[in-house]
C-alpha cells in the first residue's frame, strides 16, 4: 500500500470528499479475517496520508445496522470497544520488532482506544499508552455507509521522521454487525488463514511512504 505525501497538515472531520484524497492510494477489502469468505455488505475501504509529523488514515465503510454503544462519552477512550462495530489499523514503524506495534481503534460514533503492544510481554498491551491521536467519523444512513478520518502524531510512536521509500508493518481491520464474535462479520485487509486473533503480526503487510 502506497502512503502519499502531503506538506499541509489538517484535521480530521471524517468528510472523505476533501480534495486531499483524490489522489491516496486507496485498497479494498470486504473478506472474513481468516476464512477469506465474502462480506460484500461490510465491504471497506483505507487510504493512508502523510506529513512531516502524522500519518492519516481515512476509512469508508458499508453497513447493514450499526452496533454501537448508546449514551456513552466519545471524548473519553472505551475499553474494549472491539467488541462493538470499529475500524482498526495495527500498525509497525519498526518492521525488524516484528512483535511490538501500535493499535488505534475508532467506533462508528467517533469512541475511540489506542494501544501500544508487545506480544513478548504479559499482557501484551499497555493501555495507560496515550498517543494523542486525533479521529472523527460521519455516518450518512440513506447509503448505509460510515466514515473515519485519523491523525496519528509520529512522534507518538517514538518516530522522529519519516524517510521516502521507507516501508512499516500495518494490518487493517474492521468488525461490523450484531452479536458476538461467532455473529458479527470480522474483516482484514490482510487475511490471517486459519487464525484465531488479529495480534498475528507476522500476517501485516507493508505501508510505503512515497512523494
Amino acid at each position: 500500500m502506497d502512503c502519499k505525501f502531503i506538506r499541509k497538515e489538517f484535521s480530521p472531520d471524517g468528510d472523505l470528499s476533501k480534495t486531499v484524497w483524490n489522489n491516496a492510494s486507496w485498497v479494498m477489502f470486504d473478506h472474513d479475517v481468516y476464512s477469506g469468505g465474502p462480506y460484500p455488505q461490510a465491504e471497506t475501504r483505507v487510504a493512508a496520508l502523510w506529513t512531516t509529523h502524522s500519518i492519516y488514515f481515512s476509512f469508508r465503510c458499508k453497513y447493514s445496522s450499526l452496533n454501537i454503544y448508546e449514551g456513552e462519552d466519545p471524548t473519553q477512550e472505551r475499553w474494549e470497544l472491539w467488541n462493538r462495530d470499529v475500524v482498526e489499523v495495527f500498525i509497525n514503524p519498526e518492521p525488524d520488532r516484528v512483535f511490538h506495534y501500535y493499535e488505534f481503534e475508532v467506533a462508528p460514533n467517533n469512541q475511540w482506544i489506542d494501544l501500544e503492544i508487545d506480544k513478548t510481554k504479559d499482557p501484551f498491551y499497555d493501555p495507560v499508552w496515550a498517543s494523542g491521536f486525533e479521529h472523527a467519523t460521519r455516518i450518512y444512513n440513506k447509503s448505509r455507509s460510515w466514515t473515519c478520518e485519523m491523525r496519528i502524531p509520529i512522534a507518538s510512536m517514538r518516530v522522529r521522521e519519516i524517510l521516502i521509500g521507507s516501508e512499516w508493518r500495518v494490518n487493517f481491520f474492521r468488525a461490523d454487525g450484531l452479536g458476538d464474535d461467532s455473529q458479527r462479520r470480522l474483516l482484514s485487509w490482510i487475511m490471517i488463514p486459519g487464525g484465531t486473533t488479529f495480534h498475528t503480526p507476522t500476517h501485516f503487510g507493508l505501508i510505503r511512504f512515497v512523494e
